[in-house]
């Protein structure tokens, strides 16, 4: 059963620039799919991400929206000062929450979504999840990795720390904060195989001691790869529509 398509390009106020993002099905949960480092709206879907959820987007379950990334002008870009660069992420988080959210939020009605993302694209879903929890509900992140400090070469600034997660959630002690977190699904899939299996326990370790609910999904045999990726956000995805069916 076909599903509707529906690709966008816009002037983003946040970014003072245009950006593109591509939605999948007519109704459902809405599921922000982040591009892994410095992909574009168009790479879930080129890599077989959204292919792969196929049967959930057509059954009316989720609403997939494959965003823009912007890293090259962010953590990449590294002929402009580290200020202006994490300058410009705080901006791309800025639209993300404003612009993409209230867009899923008019066209599905909800005010609360998920947020799932491969290698850097799970940091992105990570970050914006932990500084947004009153507005998503799920964290999927596949492969990611979460300390951007290594970007930065020695500058840290407030706005570095905001951003990232291994710090300031380390130092988060709001107990109404933390209740928002209690009401998230957190999964860190990782593998034996993965680059990235040792920051997704570091992370999982933080959250413990904040007694924060998550899973760290550590699987035998499983590399940091698209063909992997694909397997993962299937079988979470299954589970959370299980749970959300019950």
């Amino acid at each position: 059963m076909p599903v509707a398509e529906n690709y966008s390009k816009w002037y983003s106020p946040n970014l003072d620039q245009e950006t593109q993002m591509m939605s999948f099905g007519e109704g459902g949960v809405p599921l922000i799919l982040f591009p892994t480092s410095m992909g574009g709206y168009n790479q879930n879907i080129d890599f077989g991400l959204v292919g792969a959820i196929y049967p959930f987007i057509a059954a009316g379950k989720v609403k997939v929206y494959c965003v823009d990334g912007i890293d090259k002008q962010s953590f990449y870009a590294y002929d402009i000062h580290p200020a202006h660069r994490i300058h410009n992420h705080i901006c791309y988080d800025r639209m993300i929450l404003e612009e993409v959210l209230g867009r899923a939020y008019d066209e599905t009605g909800h005010t609360r979504v998920m947020v799932g993302g491969c290698s850097f694209g799970g940091y992105h879903a990570v970050n914006f999840g932990f500084r947004h929890p009153d507005r998503v509900r799920e964290i999927i992140s596949m492969g990611g990795a979460f300390d951007i400090k290594q970007f930065f070469y020695g500058y840290y600034s407030d706005d570095v720390y905001f951003n990232n997660p291994v710090d300031y959630m380390s130092n988060m002690h709001d107990p109404e904060l933390l209740k928002q977190f209690h009401r998230m699904g957190i999964i860190l899939g990782t593998g034996h195989e993965d680059i990235c299996r040792q920051d997704n326990h570091r992370l999982a370790d933080i959250l413990g001691r904040k007694g924060i609910p998550h899973w760290c999904d550590d699987r035998p045999g499983t590399g940091h790869d698209w063909p992997w990726w694909r397997v993962m956000l299937f079988e979470y995805l299954d589970l959370i529509v299980r749970r959300m069916d019950d």
